[in-house]
């Protein structure tokens, strides 16, 4: 049986592990009798800690929210992902997080044991992050209250800087959705009375007051990133693409990303690759660099353009071998 001030601590990162907890499953977990759970629970709210309890068969016990965050307790690989996603956070897209991430780490660094803290400058020492195109960066505090409006299903209006200028657009928030460039926003447009995507970082912040609750809709598909897949791969483009590969999916999925186009397998040895784009160039070196034979069933525009990228490469080809 743990020490009182163990069995504290212990108390305390179970409540934190989940929001409701019985109390015999603390008493199971504590390998303590129910009055001792009691006990405890009184022992941490005379420290500050804002435990809530429901009375009745069903009741049990919930860490409530404090005037002040409560010394958060985590085991050794909890610890390890937590500082290798600050150090992440820190170079990632969403605007607003650096400073705060790197505050974060560095106080998490000066807590953890040695052995932990080699383990996290190892990973930092070790990676460094190559510099490319600048993604899209959003606000933290735009991505905070778009998803604060789909957890509590509250209308939203959005000022949204589409190709024709910026709408106003009032949706209902369903799901954010993230490729590792890009935050989208599936919602429910009102004003279309349909589902669309919206690229976050083209919503002009900060958001208006959350409107009026609304009542779940049934999703356009079960699978919501498929859907936003598609959505964001072709509905957009001037070209459409339906691409036949001689190659099995699971074969051409290592060389393709939701966010360039969605695959749906055909048979055993081919599938179909289905994307947008609004270059034919770009679409030309995109399928002829997968490595797999293929056929073009759309755009017939395409074909034309592969000869000429084939010739460009013959030519360059011959140009070594003189």
């Amino acid at each position: 049986m743990l020490e009182t001030s163990a069995r504290l601590l212990r108390l305390l990162s179970l409540l934190q592990s989940r929001t409701d907890w019985t109390g015999a499953e603390l008493a199971d977990r504590l390998q303590v009798g129910l009055r001792t759970v009691r006990r405890d629970i009184d022992r941490l709210r005379e420290l500050g800690y804002p435990v809530d309890a429901t009375p009745g068969v069903a009741g049990g016990y919930r860490l409530g929210p404090g005037a002040a965050l409560p010394p958060l307790l985590l085991d050794d690989e909890e610890a390890v992902a937590v500082a290798i996603s600050l150090r992440t956070a820190a170079t990632g897209s969403v605007a607003g997080l650096e400073e705060g991430a790197l505050r974060a780490l560095a106080k998490l660094r000066q807590v953890l044991p040695s052995r932990l803290r080699h383990r996290v400058s190892a990973f930092q020492a070790a990676t460094v992050p190559l510099a490319g195109a600048a993604a899209p960066a959003v606000g933290a505090d735009l991505l905070a209250d778009l998803a604060a409006a789909c957890r509590d299903r509250r209308r939203q209006r959005l000022r949204y800087r589409g190709r024709g200028g910026v709408t106003e657009r009032e949706v209902e928030p369903h799901r954010l959705v993230h490729t590792p460039w890009r935050w989208y926003l599936l919602a429910w447009d009102t004003g279309k009375d349909d589902w669309r995507t919206f690229r976050v970082d083209r919503v002009e912040g900060p958001l208006s007051l959350p409107g009026a609750r609304f009542a779940p809709r049934p999703l356009p598909q079960d699978d919501v990133a498929a859907y936003v897949s598609r959505s964001i791969t072709s509905a957009p483009y001037r070209y459409q693409a339906r691409i036949l590969f001689h190659a099995p999916l699971a074969a051409v999925a290592p060389r393709t990303s939701p966010g360039a186009g969605r695959l749906e397998k055909v048979d055993a040895h081919t599938c179909l690759f289905l994307a947008g784009s609004d270059s034919l160039d770009d679409l030309a070196v995109y399928v002829a660099t997968k490595g797999f034979d293929f056929e073009v069933l759309e755009p017939p525009e395409l074909v034309p353009v592969l000869r000429a990228l084939s010739d460009r490469l013959r030519r360059a080809a011959g140009a070594e071998e003189r």
